[in-house]
């Protein structure tokens, strides 16, 4: 009894680690001539980067980060649809009608109402910036 009163605590703690860290990511900041742009690394090809007020995320992965606890986005980039960079667990609590999603014609075929880009395309994506300062 004393040994799986141990074990269940030990298990307890472990799982309080992990939620603790996954809520807590390495950013950067770099100094622009048109503000600082903030990356977040939140694992694996998942970043996060605020630049002038905006939330851009790049191919989030729910195993990473409750994502319901980060920042709606401005504009998400999918790169692939492998389940790591495609995840719709993680998609929608981040995405909103107001949303930009661009994506490759694979992940298009997943997700509905994104701006599709092939390799060497050039597209002007709309999304409002203002001047922070």
């Amino acid at each position: 009894m004393r040994v799986s009163f141990m074990v269940l605590n030990f298990l307890v703690v472990i799982f309080a680690i992990s939620v603790a860290a996954q809520e807590s990511f390495e950013s950067d900041t770099i100094k622009t001539s048109a503000g600082d742009l903030k990356i977040t690394f939140i694992g694996h090809g998942t970043l996060i980067f605020t630049f002038m007020g905006k939330i851009i995320h790049v191919d989030p992965y729910s195993k990473l980060a409750d994502y319901a606890k980060l920042p709606k986005a401005d504009l998400i980039l999918l790169t692939h649809d492998h389940l790591d960079h495609l995840d719709i667990k993680a998609l929608n609590p981040v995405r909103t009608q107001k949303t930009s999603v661009v994506l490759t014609q694979a992940c298009a075929k997943q997700v509905e109402g994104g701006i599709v880009m092939n390799k060497k395309d050039n597209k002007d994506i709309e999304i409002r910036i203002r001047n922070m300062r």
